[in-house]
């Protein structure tokens, strides 16, 4: 195994190697701010709050301060950690929904940022958020993907009470100042959680989603906290795996991973059909996740000759990834999302924010829907030990996140491909009993003769998500990202 070649190993996106650390975003504006905040001897802790806060800025479709975040946190001799700043339902909840004021958890990424900064941070919070205040002060273009996804949403934006959000209705190209998020950063900034979960903010939160008739309260905002524990670990062939525990539906790809590591040998040219099988079996335990580590004890029941089709993954997506290293060797791999593009499309106008969907995410069984409690996420960080050392990897991507986070482990570990290739070759995602499946796969026409329902689309499509890596090798921090969306990678 080789993560970095001696040359670029891929014509798209080369691994980089830096020397006070690197970042890894779902936007270069976003892998900017992370690397200001090297700069000013900043650690990875703080690089990675200055990405995904920008990004809260840059892509309000995907993530914002009326969402999640989840990190994977590696200190050198330290144990890993993982932060769940996740929300769970109102106490209040009486009904549930996909979509609207009945889909909203609380909000977690605001009180996330105060931990993760708290534990691990060196600059003051205000000074971390700065990128991110520039930036919604700034009379920013509205970008054709946000401009389009902001078309596609104007009903249920505006079902939201959404209409007097500076972004509505705004096409691509555009100038926009978002004044009332750059307000509610600055005073996150300089109050802390207080400012987010307490006084006029917790009213406005509260007022937006009551008067839309849903009931999320300020004893809910002010009674948050995120949730700090081990994660999952798995070995599996030389690497170590960790994952981010329940709720997070990450210990699914732990599962594929274990099934996998039982199995004789396989030639190279069945491991994607492999993989897709011992996926749609891990993804038959979704709703389960909640009992963690002892999913790992489940038999995945595989035929190598044929597709089983059991389906399993669904389509919903949106996320974005921030992966940081830094000098003294610390390494974040993060998550940060509203759910559905825009949440559930409920506008605080006081802040100019939506809020989440994620209590969308119930289900049934042990994820069944009830007040107080947090829902199954899709968000699964993830942090890898290698005989060379440690990398933090994540994807968005809803269902396919596990999924395409085992093929680049499978390329890595069993086929021994450098991150580059890893992460530029083809991908697959299993959706609703097809394969989904870029036009360039070489193993398309054989997966079909298996059996699978295979259904060809544009390479780079979103549903094939948009990975970032960001670790050490050796003894120098590096960074990689995916070619897919706009995500980008640098080095200080």
């Amino acid at each position: 195994m080789n993560l970095i070649a001696d040359s670029c190993s891929s014509p798209v996106r080369p691994v980089l190697r830096g020397r006070l650390g690197g970042v890894a975003a779902a936007h270069p504006l976003a892998v900017a701010a992370g690397q200001e905040m090297l700069l000013v001897g900043g650690t990875a802790a703080d690089a990675a709050i200055a990405a995904q806060a920008a990004l809260c800025v840059l892509m309000p479709d995907a993530c914002g301060l009326g969402g999640d975040m989840l990190a994977l946190v590696h200190v050198p001799g330290a144990p890993h950690l993982a932060i769940n700043g996740t929300g769970a339902a109102p106490l209040g909840l009486t009904k549930v929904a996909n979509d609207g004021p009945d889909s909203i958890t609380v909000p977690g990424i605001v009180d996330a940022w105060c931990v993760l900064s708290l534990q691990y941070g060196r600059l003051p919070l205000l000074r971390v958020l700065e990128p991110a205040i520039r930036l919604a002060n700034a009379d920013l273009r509205v970008s054709e993907s946000l401009a389009e996804t902001l078309s596609k949403h104007r009903a249920r934006l505006e079902r939201g009470g959404a209409q007097s959000w500076c972004l509505f209705g705004r096409r691509a190209g555009d100038r926009v100042k978002q004044t009332q998020l750059a307000a509610a950063l600055q005073g996150i900034g300089a109050e802390g959680r207080e400012a987010f979960y307490g006084g006029p903010a917790a009213t406005a939160l509260s007022r937006a989603v009551r008067v839309l008739g849903g009931t999320l309260s300020e004893q809910d905002l002010g009674s948050h906290q995120s949730v700090v524990a081990r994660p999952l670990e798995t070995t599996w062939s030389g690497l170590q795996i960790a994952t981010q525990p329940p709720v997070s539906q990450g210990v699914l790809l732990n599962m594929a991973l274990n099934a996998l590591g039982r199995l004789p040998d396989i030639p190279v040219d069945l491991h994607d059909h492999v993989a897709i099988e011992l996926t749609e079996a891990a993804f038959g335990f979704r709703d389960d996740v909640e009992q963690g580590a002892a999913l790992l004890q489940h038999p995945l029941p595989i035929d190598l000759t044929k597709a089983a089709r059991r389906g399993g993954p669904r389509a919903i997506l949106h996320t974005a990834g921030v992966a940081v290293s830094d000098a003294d060797g610390r390494v974040i791999s993060s998550l940060v999302s509203v759910f559905d593009d825009f949440g559930s499309a409920v506008y605080v106008p006081e802040l100019g924010i939506v809020l989440n969907n994620r209590a969308g995410g119930f289900t049934s069984g042990a994820n069944a829907v009830a007040p107080g409690k947090r829902p199954v996420h899709t968000l699964a960080p993830s942090l890898v030990q290698t005989g060379q050392g440690m990398l933090g990897l994540a994807t968005p991507g809803a269902d396919g996140q596990v999924q395409t986070l085992l093929q680049i482990l499978l390329a890595v570990g069993l086929e021994g491909l450098d991150l580059a290739q890893a992460l530029a070759r083809p991908r697959w995602r299993s959706e609703g009993g097809n394969l989904l499946i870029e036009t360039r796969h070489p193993r398309r026409d054989a997966l079909a003769r298996l059996g699978h329902r295979v259904m060809p689309i544009s390479d780079g499509e979103l549903r094939f998500g948009a990975a970032v890596c960001a670790g050490w090798v050796g003894d120098e921090p590096i960074v990689a990202a995916d070619w897919r969306r706009e995500t980008f990678a640098a080095v200080v």
